[in-house]
């Protein structure tokens, strides 16, 4: 991060300097009392559990001096050496301060959301866009609105490009996320059930992906996937901004014709101004080609050769504990324990389904579906069959994946349920064989890489 100095902070916060000297400077914006040092500025956030002024004290015992408070808080830092700035909101100014620093730097920012396949997405195009440009992408889960702000005071003088995945779980939180990372292409995945809880059905998710367009122009692309029955609505209307599309249907802007697969790479032939193009992945999945295709515009739109989306795709490499593939000396694992929704699970499930040895699916609760619990669960019983041999489901809501795949004539001496994760870690190791491929799928929630790790033992 390049330096920042305390009249700055005030500025772009619009907060008041209590005590403290305007002109000295910091190196980087913490909100973990831990990180907290003598070149950086601690903001005192109030969380759902955890209060940040409550750590002033031990951020400047790690040698911190700047730190940031909300007006409202009545907890004091006793000190005479230090730079104390107090605003309304200390979320919302670090949100100031990321949009502020941002502005030093004339590089094209791509903001990246989705209901399900958003990460991978982010990393397709990070993939594609890294063999032209030094690019800055979120790192983990830092992808709302603490996260996205942090991701960006990495920003310095070697980045050319930034991908920025934005998440959201409510209303308005995307456009927030936009508002500060202003986004000259936006790219959507698709829309699923994720979060339909909160946003009350697809037509809400829909509208709230959407915001990631606030204040498009003449001079914005957004980029979509055209084969959702939700996002194809976009191609028969007018818009001020570029639309460009993606998918296997032939009316998109570029359109996959074929595919081969393999256990670790795909191959897929992509229409691109109507000449046909071999494209190469090392990942598998059907959904992972709409992913490249995404990359694939995002590239074009930067100006990117061919050659160099071609070059930067072959060396993807996915964020870990989504669709990890793992071999050990006892069998095959795949890891995708990171999160899950519906359309997630039966992708991940029909990847499973093209292995030729005995498959085993591990499958804990999908959070956040509310009235849609048992009806998203059941849609994952469903593609169960004939990509599953032995189905395991842990926890609660879970229970409806087994139920609906023994009703549709699953082998019911082949179904296993446990409340909890324990319970199945305790057993397991009796259910599974040798050479068996198991998938591990949940909500973060779960935390079923607790399985993976006791897999891999």
């Amino acid at each position: 991060m390049k330096c920042l100095t305390v009249s700055e902070l005030v500025l772009a916060t619009n907060g008041k300097l209590l005590i403290g000297n305007e002109n000295d400077r910091v190196y980087d914006v913490v909100i973990d009392s831990r990180k907290a040092s003598s070149e950086n500025v601690f903001v005192a956030i109030i969380g759902e559990t955890l209060d940040g002024h409550e750590f002033m004290s031990s951020a400047y015992e790690k040698g911190c001096k700047t730190f940031i408070k909300n007006e409202s808080s009545s907890i004091k830092l006793e000190s005479s050496d230090i730079n104390l700035i107090e605003v309304s909101n200390t979320e919302i100014a670090l949100g100031e301060i990321s949009k502020y620093y941002k502005e030093k730097f004339d590089i094209p920012y791509i903001g990246v959301t989705g209901s399900v396949g958003k990460t991978s997405t982010r990393d397709m195009i990070y993939a594609a866009v890294s063999s032209k440009f030094n690019t800055l992408k979120n790192e983990g889960n830092l992808n709302n609105q603490l996260g996205v702000p942090l991701t960006l005071f990495n920003l310095d003088e070697f980045y050319e490009c930034s991908v920025i995945e934005m998440g959201m779980s409510g209303f308005n939180e995307i456009e927030y996320l936009a508002n500060i990372v202003k986004p000259k292409i936006g790219v959507i995945s698709n829309i699923g059930l994720s979060h339909i809880e909160n946003l009350g059905s697809q037509e809400g998710i829909l509208k709230a992906k959407m915001e990631i367009a606030t204040n498009f122009d003449s001079s914005n692309t957004l980029i979509v996937n055209g084969d959702d029955k939700f996002l194809c609505t976009l191609k028969n209307k007018n818009h001020e901004y570029t639309l460009k599309t993606f998918g296997f249907d032939k009316d998109n802007d570029i359109y996959c014709e074929g595919y081969e697969m393999t256990e670790d790479s795909i191959t897929f032939i992509c229409n691109i101004n109507g000449k046909k193009e071999e494209i190469f992945i090392p990942t598998v999945g059907e959904h992972n080609i709409y992913n490249a295709m995404a990359a694939i515009l995002v590239g074009i739109s930067l100006e990117l050769t061919l050659d160099e989306i071609k070059n930067g795709l072959k060396h993807f490499k996915a964020t870990k504990m989504r669709l990890d593939i793992v071999k050990n000396d006892k069998m095959t694992i795949i890891n995708d324990a990171y999160n899950a929704s519906p359309d997630s699970m039966k992708a991940a499930l029909k990847i499973l389904g093209r292995y030729k040895t005995r498959r085993v699916a591990i499958l804990g609760d999908m959070f956040e579906m509310g009235e849609y619990a048992e009806y998203g669960h059941r849609l994952v019983g469903e593609v169960s069959i004939g990509n599953v041999d032995v189905l395991i489901t842990i926890g609660n809501d879970s229970n409806f994946i087994g139920q609906e795949a023994k009703k549709l004539g699953f082998y019911e001496k082949n179904l296993y349920h446990f409340k909890t994760r324990e319970d199945a870690i305790n057993e397991i190791d009796s259910l599974l064989k040798e050479e068996d491929v198991v998938l591990v799928k949940a909500s973060r929630g779960m935390k079923l890489e607790k399985i993976v790790e006791h897999l891999n033992k």
